[in-house]
């Protein structure tokens, strides 16, 4: 055999060993999948893989509604919950490449009316410090969980979120430090931040499908349905949150033809078809860690990553990771999680949208996907451990449970009529409770928005007779003043005044 011969069946036999390659890394990630979703009964999915500016990855699964079994599709819109906040990041770098401010400049120089419990910190918070997490203000996020008032609105209710520790001397999760930065980006670009990031970012990575507004997905329509899931009652529909005055924590929505280009451009380092979406120094400073982040505030993978280190950067959460970064973000918002990830260093990115709460099949993708791709090994059985682990963590919540069942007095009766316990309480920041008495027990709704049923607990402690939105059923204790009434309510680990009867 010829030199030239024996040349072009070496290079016949390599390249049929790379398609094989590929071929095995698709089959060994699906088949994980597929598993996943029987065991964390995920109703529909899509999972999304891109190296090398190629999408080498790219899976839909399963259906958008449980009783429709309608087929989820490529153009099938998910919630991207969290992981939004590295697109409101990216957003404010644009203007950053336009001149138009420096990720230094003070919050109050294009946002005057910002306002925060703390005078130091209202002063000091610079562009950055909305994106960090460390700004030293605790988190409220009851204040969209309990009302539906406007963005402004709500930025001025959490004017009274009370200082937890010093300008950027901690970390704690704040999703309305990034609503603060949208509206730093309509402020300074004369567009509402969905409609800033529709033009510089939708629009030329060819997201022709991705919304910026939860409320957009009925007229845009294929859409996935959110659902919890109970081994004892099965699936559980949950309403659509339709949170837009919190949007930019939170709230696009995306399919999966629409993620392949984000991902290309994340994997491209900020370039996507040749087009610059961000200039590569601003690129790179999204990712540079900005915070450190202590073990209690990190996600319990870290117990089968073991990181030497954890941190945030603008809009993601890092880690080492087999001697690489990684940059992450999980987004999970009522029956609907999502994660995305990439390591520069190896041109690979990932993504994971799924329409079922909490589904931690999310992990197990992001790092099986990783080993195969970015580290050509396929072993380790992430779903297993994973599954494990989050299994052991429920396990924890059902003790949790049990125990509170077992700490209930029993044969206790309310201290007063439940007329007496009947009236509007009131609290600073995130606004009124009115309770009213039925034949048998007490309701309370909290801003005309969101109500619970109560049922006697013990003594003047009522509890939720169903679960919530949020598949839990929270405690109500109501307490007396010196004269013998009703004073106040404690709720979601906040005091409501009683104001009148």
């Amino acid at each position: 055999m010829s030199i030239r011969s024996r040349f072009a069946l070496f290079v016949c036999v390599l390249f049929t060993f790379s398609a094989l390659s590929g071929q095995e890394k698709t089959k060994d990630l699906h088949m994980m999948i597929l598993e996943g979703i029987e065991d964390w009964h995920i109703p529909g999915m899509t999972a999304i893989v891109v190296q090398n500016g190629e999408v080498v990855f790219s899976e839909v699964y399963g259906v958008t509604h449980v009783g429709s079994k309608t087929p989820v599709n490529r153009e099938t819109l998910f919630n991207m919950g969290s992981t939004t906040k590295a697109m409101v990041a990216m957003a404010l770098g644009i203007l950053v490449d336009q001149g138009k401010l420096q990720w230094t400049d003070r919050v109050r120089k294009h946002l005057p009316e910002f306002q925060l419990s703390d005078p130091y910190i209202t002063e000091e918070a610079r562009v950055q410090d909305l994106l960090t997490h460390n700004l030293g203000i605790a988190g409220a996020d009851m204040l969209w969980f309990l009302d539906s008032v406007s963005t402004t609105q709500t930025l001025k209710r959490f004017a009274l979120a009370p200082k937890d520790y010093p300008l950027r001397g901690g970390f704690q999760y704040n999703n309305l430090m990034y609503v603060a930065a949208g509206e730093v980006i309509h402020s300074v670009s004369g567009m509402p931040w969905s409609e800033f990031v529709k033009k510089h970012l939708f629009e030329p990575l060819e997201m022709e499908r991705t919304v910026a507004r939860a409320s957009d997905i009925f007229k845009a329509g294929n859409y996935v349905t959110p659902y919890y899931y109970t081994s004892e009652e099965g699936y559980i529909e949950v309403p659509h949150n339709l949170s837009d005055q919190i949007g930019a924590a939170g709230m696009i929505w995306t399919c999966t033809a629409d993620i392949e280009h984000y991902l290309q451009m994340l994997a491209g380092k900020g370039v996507y078809k040749g087009k610059i979406i961000l200039k590569p120094e601003t690129f790179q400073y999204l990712f540079e860690p900005q915070t450190l982040i202590p073990r209690a505030s990190f996600y319990p993978t870290q117990a089968l990553t073991q990181p030497n280190w954890t941190s945030y950067g603008l809009g993601w959460f890092q880690h080492d990771y087999r001697g690489e970064k990684l940059d992450f973000h999980t987004g999970s918002i009522g029956g609907l999680v999502a994660i995305a990830g990439v390591i520069h260093e190896k041109n690979t990115a990932v993504y994971f949208l799924a329409n079922r709460d909490h589904a931690e099949l999310r992990h197990a993708f992001m790092y099986k996907a990783l080993d195969l791709w970015a580290f050509e090994d396929g072993g380790r059985p992430w779903h297993k451990e994973i599954y494990a682990l989050y299994e052991g963590l429920q396990k924890e919540n059902t003790d949790n449970e049990m125990a509170l069942v077992e700490k209930r007095v029993q044969n206790t009766r309310p201290s007063m009529p439940l007329s007496a316990y009947s009236g509007t309480y009131t609290h600073p920041m995130l606004g009124s409770a009115v309770v009213r008495n039925t034949p048998s027990s007490l309701q309370v709704r909290f801003n005309d928005f969101l109500g619970y049923g109560l049922e006697h607990w013990h003594y003047d402690t009522f509890r939720s007779s169903e679960k919530d939105n949020f598949q839990q059923r929270p405690v109500f204790n109501f307490t007396l003043g010196a004269e013998g009434q009703i004073k106040a309510m404690d709720a979601f680990g906040e005091t409501f005044t009683k104001i009148k009867p």
